[in-house]
């Protein structure tokens, strides 16, 4: 995997590559941005520029070190993801023992750390040992949703690398190019950080569904809403649907966004744009604040359910609210 084959992100591909070909690597760095925006991939692809031995700031993918990493199976890279919720410091003491070996003919140690912010607070003091003392020829890569959650002496000593979303237009370029159906597209973009991640929601299992069950909600909570209640038990709460709330509330948001366009008399950049006929009706049918009130419902339930809020209870709360009785 080189620099090349990570989609988007050129600024973070320069400033890593510049690093390499003018022998100034950090001794860590923090890759942090949402989900998605492709931290891991360009992980990978700065771990296989740093050990590539053919090109001098970026990864051939031919030579030994290059498969070696792309393999997984390079034995001065160490990849750690959390252990159940955390990473927890036995894992961190386990690098620590790696890292006392001496480093093969690379001359170089890495190590990787997904969802870096979920180390334990032990965890979390003995990497710092790590970055306290860094040795010259190690490097670390620490890949968070949210830099800020980590310790500000973890951050002090860290060169920060933002990673950003990419453009929405170029994602829908991206995917629609690919064959990817542009209905789903339109709301994959809506949702994800980048075209990998978008993808791979087009494709997991029930997105289609989701927004198909979107749809048939909205339109039952505006006009018959005891039969919204009960497709909403049905499907959403004890169907095989129910790992979903969460995507069908981004999904709900999404919809909402596109009643208060509609109702405001916008229709540019539609997510719901197959169902334009019955939403615009509708949205005309009720002012922008009501939408906007359901939207800001909808925000609040995520952040209930993520508290262990009852899901029963607070989704018949929103179908109520759509229908504004």
């Amino acid at each position: 995997m080189s620099f090349q084959s990570v989609i988007g992100q050129e600024r973070v591909k320069q400033m890593l590559q510049t690093s390499i070909r003018t022998d100034k690597v950090s001794h860590a760095y923090i890759f942090t941005g949402p989900a998605g925006s492709g931290r891991r991939a360009m992980a990978k692809a700065f771990a296989m520029a740093l050990y590539c031995k053919v090109l001098p700031d970026d990864a051939c993918g031919e030579c030994l070190e290059c498969r070696k990493v792309e393999h997984g199976n390079h034995p001065d890279l160490h990849w750690v993801v959390p252990d159940g919720a955390s990473i927890k410091i036995e894992q961190i003491r386990e690098l620590q023992k790696q890292f006392a070996y001496r480093s093969t003919a690379s001359g170089i140690k890495m190590y990787v750390l997904e969802s870096a912010d979920r180390m334990t607070t032990q965890a979390a003091n003995s990497l710092l040992k790590f970055l306290e003392e860094p040795a010259s020829q190690v490097v670390a890569v620490l890949i968070t949703d949210n830099g800020q959650a980590l310790l500000p002496t973890i951050r002090s000593r860290s060169q920060w690398v933002p990673f950003l979303p990419m453009a929405r237009s170029r994602m829908q370029d991206l995917l629609l190019a690919e064959g990817q159906a542009p209905l789903l597209v339109q709301a994959a973009v809506h949702l994800a950080a980048g075209p990998e991640a978008a993808r791979d929601m087009i494709q997991g299992n029930g997105f289609a569904e989701i927004r198909n069950l979107v749809i048939q909600l909205t339109k039952e909570s505006l006009s018959r809403l005891p039969a919204a209640l009960l497709i909403s038990q049905q499907k959403l709460l004890k169907g095989e649907l129910s790992d979903k709330i969460g995507l069908w509330l981004d999904m709900l948001i999404l919809w909402l966004k596109d009643m208060v366009q509609l109702g405001t008399g916008r229709r540019e950049e539609l997510v719901f744009s197959d169902q334009i006929d019955w939403m615009a009706r509708e949205a005309l049918s009720r002012p922008p604040e009501h939408w906007i009130a359901c939207m800001e419902q909808a925000i609040e339930t995520q952040k209930r359910l993520r508290f262990h809020a009852n899901p029963q209870l607070t989704l018949e709360h929103i179908l109520i609210q759509l229908k504004g009785v």
